[in-house]
């Protein structure tokens, strides 16, 4: 897990004539990108980032000049390397730790793999993509997903669809 990039954003698209780009966080706000100056292992920099007060964000990088490059980088990914993040405390974790894990039952059966993290404001919610493509949620509780690490999560069977 240390040396995945973790995601912080992705662009929506541009935003006026200059160059500027949407952004949907997936962070703890605009704020958090502020101390990355750097991302996509240098392809991208940060010159300016402010809140678009709607949740998301307004950013400039360096090397996009206008509204065609700005509409170029819709759909791009904004990473940083892992031991750029801060530390986490006891029970933290970034989203993207549990991004590909091997979901099994608490009984051992394997039922399929994490493929989205959502927080839809009451808990995280785990979405899992069984082997048929169907997906379902499971709420990010104790009740429901006992534990995880870095090979597997697993969940209780009373919450398998």
């Amino acid at each position: 897990m240390q040396d995945k990039p973790v995601t912080l954003a992705a662009v929506t698209g541009a935003h006026g004539v200059t160059g500027e780009v949407r952004l949907k966080l997936f962070g703890e706000g605009f704020e958090a990108l502020k101390p990355h100056k750097s991302f996509n292992e240098g392809k991208l920099t940060l010159s300016k980032v402010r809140s678009d007060n709607k949740g998301g964000a307004i950013a400039r990088f360096a090397e996009v000049a206008d509204r065609t490059a700005a509409e170029k980088l819709r759909g791009t990914v904004l990473t940083v390397s892992r031991d750029a993040l801060p530390a986490l405390e006891e029970g933290e974790f970034y989203h993207s730790d549990l991004l590909g894990l091997t979901v099994v039952t608490d009984s051992g059966d394997e039922i399929g793999t994490v493929c989205a993290v959502e927080n839809f404001g009451a808990t995280d919610i785990v979405e899992i993509e069984k082997p048929d493509g169907k997906k379902f949620m499971v709420p990010l509780t104790e009740q429901a997903v006992p534990g995880w690490d870095a090979e597997k999560l697993t969940v209780s069977a009373d919450f398998v669809d």
